[in-house]
């Protein structure tokens, strides 16, 4: 029992809002540059479905994206200096709530996340496909007993992070008191890094706010509008630097008065151009710079000197 209890406090690090990993009181200090490993849409079963063309129901195999987990976890372990943690921005499996491979998907992932590095805490971020389109507090919860909260904040190296549940503000028809209840709590935490006076604040939600520009259409890869308005204005008020997201299953960003939209494409299913990978990112004194790797280039040549060096530099 003992290894399964430590499995599964692997994967329920998020606790009471906040990560169980990093002791908080030691983190509220800058202690120099670190860097974070940033993956989206591992999204077991996707591959298939896409290639039959029929996403409800013929995610029946995930090989492939076994094999490009296993890839990138292989990645990250190789990483030297290791990276402060490995956030995965949600969509970790393909089948939506009360579907036929749901349990096995998560059950395979969680067989070959198990296999990173003991020191790299892994962080989730819950997406569409994790908790439904429409989520209710029944999908929400059933995350939560496997992945950990919803949605938390945590310190590293005087640097504020927040986990956001977007599919809240996406579409929060079937659970309207826990979207009001994450935004109290938003605003909250919001208050709570403007006093501890940090360094960045750093944001990672599934559904990316904008793609490429702030005042896009409306569409499923973004954010309604009058929601994204609101949001955007609200973190640029409170200083947030940048926030990460996946779901879009393609690079891409922009920015909207200094806060740096980052929207990665998956270490699963391509839909454009890209290639599976990861995201690099390195925080330093001034600013947060991030770079995509394709996870072949990431196993066989690791990080690039520019972005070593940047962390190698003392303050």
């Amino acid at each position: 029992a003992g290894a399964m209890a430590a499995e599964g406090d692997a994967f329920l690090r998020a606790r009471g809002r906040t990560l169980t990993a990093f002791h908080q009181d030691d983190e509220y200090q800058w202690k120099g540059p670190f860097y974070f490993i940033q993956g989206a849409d591992p999204q077991f079963g996707l591959m298939k479905a896409w290639t039959v063309g029929d996403t409800d129901n013929g995610d029946d195999e995930w090989e492939e994206e076994i094999k490009l987990a296993e890839q990138a976890v292989q990645a990250i372990n190789k990483l030297n200096p290791k990276p402060k943690f490995f956030v995965l921005c949600g969509d970790l499996i393909h089948g939506m709530p009360g579907t036929k491979w749901r349990k096995d998907q998560q059950q395979d992932l969680k067989n070959v996340l198990k296999n990173t590095d003991q020191d790299i805490p892994l962080v989730f971020v819950s997406g569409n496909h994790d908790i439904g389109n429409a989520p209710t507090s029944k999908t929400i919860d059933n995350y939560c007993k496997n992945w950990g909260d919803d949605y938390f904040s945590f310190w590293v190296g005087g640097v504020f992070f927040l986990v956001l549940n977007s599919q809240l503000y996406f579409d929060s028809s079937k659970c309207p008191e826990l979207k009001q209840a994450q935004d109290v709590w938003l605003n909250e935490q919001l208050a709570v890094a403007e006093k501890q006076k940090c360094k960045h604040i750093i944001v990672f939600q599934h559904i990316p706010l904008f793609l490429r520009k702030p005042d896009e259409d409306h569409d499923y890869f973004n954010l309604e509008k009058s929601v994204r308005q609101e949001i955007m204005e609200k973190f640029h008020k409170a200083g947030v630097k940048a926030v990460f997201s996946g779901h879009y299953h393609r690079n891409a960003g922009g920015t909207y008065r200094g806060l740096e939209m980052v929207v990665s494409s998956a270490i699963g299913c391509q839909l454009g151009e890209d290639t599976h990978g990861l995201r690099v990112v390195v925080v330093t004194d001034e600013k947060i710079v991030h770079r995509y790797y394709g996870l072949n280039e990431l196993n066989s040549q690791g990080i690039e000197k520019d972005l070593l060096d940047m962390l190698a530099k003392q303050n």
